[in-house]
């Protein structure tokens, strides 16, 4: 069954994790092209600021823990009270962890695939039912690069998307087996600049950096409402994060020891870790933050995800730039 998408103007989305990061700069843009947001995270003064920035008529904060599936419930529930119901729903609430396997105990762990996968399944549960309750909407993913490929000291926070993946996909297959009218999306971001790194618990003794090469968050905002109105399968934002899975695919032993010896450096910093218990683990974090001031260069869109989001256009301009190059040779 084709799944037909409203314009993102006549549409109300459901954002988790919309207190900073990505979630934040995809709910800031959504509500700027016209869109209803309904905004879930943990950080209940920063959601209710973020919520009066782009005005009560149009958004709404829902103060919720992923990890419970009461709370996810909520969030659907808020949308239908305040806005009739919703068009998109967007997993984006994550946690992170730095450190080595053997250091990271197990308890954490298991807190982070409580956030990272269960998380997601109770929004993706929640969507799915409404959207066949309501005659479809598009469900959106926020995976990873590591969804493809896993890198050392971030181990666990590999896994975890990993499982997002498989969960995603099979979805996916189920839903169109028996017809739904429900488009799922899997946006995977490369190294994004977002607070990540101060937000991780962080178990190496210095502090958590990001490997280059860097994007915007908002590239991955671009990809996610491009999937709100365009059913995507899925797609990488960054074509570093391109270039990684497919050298993952085709010569794994040469990038575990690409990994080994340049990733794991690019990762800690010269600073000190901070504090273990400044971490978003553990509790919110509390502050609108979208930026994670990394400090090299960040690319602020990706040529490669706006071609395959974009084909026709990116022809379009290859086939001008060609008649250019060819003009400029009959000139000479």
């Amino acid at each position: 069954m084709s799944v037909h998408l409203k314009p993102l103007a006549d549409q109300t989305v459901v954002i988790t994790g919309a207190s900073s990061g990505i979630g934040l700069v995809t709910a800031r843009t959504a509500a700027e092209r016209g869109a209803r947001v309904v905004l879930a995270a943990r950080s209940g003064d920063a959601l209710e600021t973020l919520a009066r920035e782009i005005g009560r008529d149009r958004a709404v904060a829902v103060v919720a823990d992923v990890t419970d599936r009461d709370d996810v419930r909520r969030i659907g529930e808020t949308a239908v009270e305040r806005f009739g119901g919703f068009d998109t729903w967007v997993n984006d609430a994550g946690a992170f962890i730095y450190g080595t396997l053997e250091d990271v105990p197990v308890e954490d762990m298991r807190r982070l695939f409580e956030v990272n996968l269960w998380g997601l399944v109770y929004g993706s549960l929640e969507a799915v039912a409404h959207f066949k309750e309501r005659g479809g909407g598009a469900l959106v993913n926020v995976g990873s690069v590591l969804s493809d490929r896993a890198i050392p000291l971030q181990g666990i926070y590999c896994a975890s998307k990993h499982a997002v993946k498989g969960f995603t996909d099979a979805l996916r297959m189920e839903l169109a087996a028996e017809g739904a009218p429900v488009s799922v999306s899997l946006v995977k971001p490369n190294a994004i600049d977002t607070p990540y790194p101060r937000h991780a618990k962080n178990y190496m003794d210095r502090e958590a950096k990001v490997p280059p090469p860097v994007y915007s968050p908002d590239a991955v905002a671009r990809a996610i409402l491009h999937c709100a109105e365009h059913p995507t399968r899925d797609v990488i934002v960054g074509g570093g994060g391109k270039q990684v899975t497919m050298l993952g695919h085709y010569a794994p032993g040469l990038l575990d020891t690409v990994m080994e010896k340049v990733f794991i450096p690019l990762m800690r910093g010269d600073a000190p870790a901070r504090p273990l218990a400044e971490n978003s683990l553990d509790g919110p974090a509390g502050r609108l933050e979208e930026r994670g001031g990394y400090d090299g260069h960040v690319f602020e869109t990706s040529l490669y995800t706006q071609a395959v989001l974009h084909p026709w256009r990116a022809l379009g301009l290859a086939a001008l730039a060609g008649a250019g190059v060819a003009l400029a040779a009959r000139t000479r």
